[in-house]
């Protein structure tokens, strides 16, 4: 039963995370049977389908779940919890940048690509007739998840919990069923990154000044060099466009050239984490600006790559030659500045200690530090971010703690994260209780016999 539970719950972000080929199996079943796609539930502004519940098996069947033991009424009432989350962020008017949901489409359409190979193949893999109104489908689902986790977020952001509280969360855990805590460890880090050559960015810079001096004085046009040049996958099929507020999450740089910039203007090559640009005002919208940028970044070489792998390679034998410690090196010369001058100590971002257990690490990093001792040094590890950008990392197990039953004292910030999440749990279900009252909610008498875990049908007749 618990296990079941689990795959319920996993149902929201599967099925808003990727749209599968339900229109593939549900045109299938025409040819056998008519069915009218009606509305079975309305939950403040938003309706589910027949077909949402159909598309909802199909995209649990195509992930690998067995779904002979769920029923209709548990997926139904899983979409409607997503739909009074969405409903009430509106009301509440939370914020989802159309820039976010956009980037993240694209990155799924790119990520599609490379699996399924052409946007054609994609088309005709999800049984869509074009590439518009597929990315518009992806963006209303991915829209409505965002609006959905925003509401979730703000029921819980004033929840806390005292030190009395965790204590009398533990105690009412009977000792045979204390949990299990895996294997941790506690680690620092060097991270070298490679920097490209500067005949590289000389290259990059020349470009982009190429395109700046063509539009200026050639009239061409900045949205079609973007769709053809820029290396940002958020908003290359865009023509490079965002529309931006000094409040949105872009880097400084980028920020400071939109707003100094007059409509028609079109800035000099700066710099930003992400490589190089050229921004141009199109239109002055209030608080808003809506810009065009062109991103191109710097090839890092094999030769490169090498040179910086020799880097690391000689500061890791000097730390194990006992010529500098461990964390004078991450000080001296790591590129990572959230670890760098705490001597390359990593924190969990997950709990907010300095604990990771073993079993739930990256499964590339586990393989790199399962087998070392307290005071054990990696070997060079190679890897790479969201960007692409290659970097290597030399690890440091600076404690390490073998399994053992929960116990308060040792383990306290693991317990006050279990006993602080109960709490949030309870916040979101009070919450949902009281606005399934307040909400307009209208429910097929086709599901008038469900059991659902929220009183949905109270407002049934």
């Amino acid at each position: 039963m618990p296990k079941r539970k689990k795959v319920i719950k996993s149902i929201n972000t599967i099925f808003l995370a990727l749209i599968t080929s339900a229109t593939v199996s549900l045109n299938a079943q025409e040819n056998t049977r008519k069915k009218i796609d009606g509305v079975v539930a309305v939950i403040g502004d938003f309706v589910v389908l027949e077909s949402d519940i159909d598309k909802a098996y199909v995209d649990l069947k195509n992930q690998g779940i067995n779904t002979s033991e769920i029923k209709r009424c548990e997926l139904l009432g899983n979409l409607m919890e997503t739909k009074l989350y969405a409903h009430h962020a509106i009301q509440d008017s939370l914020p989802v940048l159309d820039i976010q949901i956009d980037a993240q489409v694209n990155q799924r359409i790119d990520y599609m690509k490379q699996n399924l190979g052409s946007e054609e193949k994609i088309l005709k893999f999800y049984r869509k007739d074009n590439m518009i109104d597929f990315k518009a489908e992806l963006a209303e689902i991915l829209k409505n998840r965002a609006l959905s986790d925003e509401m979730q977020k703000k029921i819980v952001q004033e929840v806390a919990i005292t030190p009395d509280e965790v204590k009398q969360f533990f105690k009412s855990i009977p000792k045979s069923d204390r949990p299990q805590i895996g294997t941790e460890i506690e680690m620092a880090q060097i991270v070298i990154e490679p920097k490209p050559d500067v005949k590289e960015v000389q290259t990059v810079i020349d470009r982009l000044n190429s395109y700046r001096d063509d539009v200026l004085n050639n009239g061409a046009s900045f949205a079609t060099k973007a769709v053809l040049y820029s290396q940002d996958p958020g908003s290359r099929a865009k023509g490079g466009k965002y529309v931006i507020s000094r409040k949105d999450p872009f880097a400084k740089e980028f920020k400071e050239a939109a707003f100094r910039l007059q409509v028609g203007e079109v800035s000099k090559p700066f710099k930003t984490d992400f490589g190089y640009h050229i921004v141009t005002v199109d239109k002055v919208l209030g608080q808003k600006r809506e810009v065009r940028h062109i991103l191109l970044v710097p090839e890092i070489t094999s030769e490169v790559l090498n040179k910086y792998k020799s880097v690391a390679d000689s500061l890791r034998i000097n730390i194990l030659n006992e010529k500098i410690s461990f964390a004078d090196a991450a000080k001296q010369y790591s590129d990572e500045k959230e670890t760098r001058a705490d001597g390359g100590l990593v924190v969990n971002p997950v709990t907010g200690d300095k604990r990771f257990e073993l079993t739930k690490l990256d499964p590339i990093l586990y393989e790199q530090v399962s087998g070392l001792e307290e005071g054990n040094i990696s070997s060079i590890l190679g890897e790479q971010d969201r960007q692409g950008n290659k970097f290597f990392k030399i690890i440091k197990v600076t404690k390490k703690l073998p399994e053992h039953i929960a116990d308060f004292g040792k383990d306290y910030t693991k317990i006050q994260e279990l006993a602080l999440k109960e709490k949030k749990l309870k916040a979101i279900k009070k919450w949902q209780k009281e606005k399934i009252v307040d909400t307009y909610v209208k429910i097929s008498k086709t599901y008038n016999s469900c059991s659902f875990q929220g009183n949905w049908l109270k407002k049934q007749s």
